[in-house]
């Protein structure tokens, strides 16, 4: 799984491709999620929920 890290948020995908102007996300069922443009695109990561530790 990934994480799409925008100014105003993430986005979390199962996969991407990139195209000539950002990425285009997808779900688990290979169906469209978003297209992020490059200028927005803060970073784009690994991402395992399962791992994510909550901090009390």
């Amino acid at each position: 799984m990934y994480r799409a890290i925008l100014p105003e948020g993430q986005i979390q995908c199962e996969r991407y491709e990139h195209t000539e102007n950002g990425v285009e996300l997808y779900d688990e069922d290979d169906e469209f999620v978003a297209f992020v443009p490059y200028a927005n695109l803060h970073a784009l990561e690994d991402f395992h929920p399962e791992e994510e530790r909550s901090i009390m």
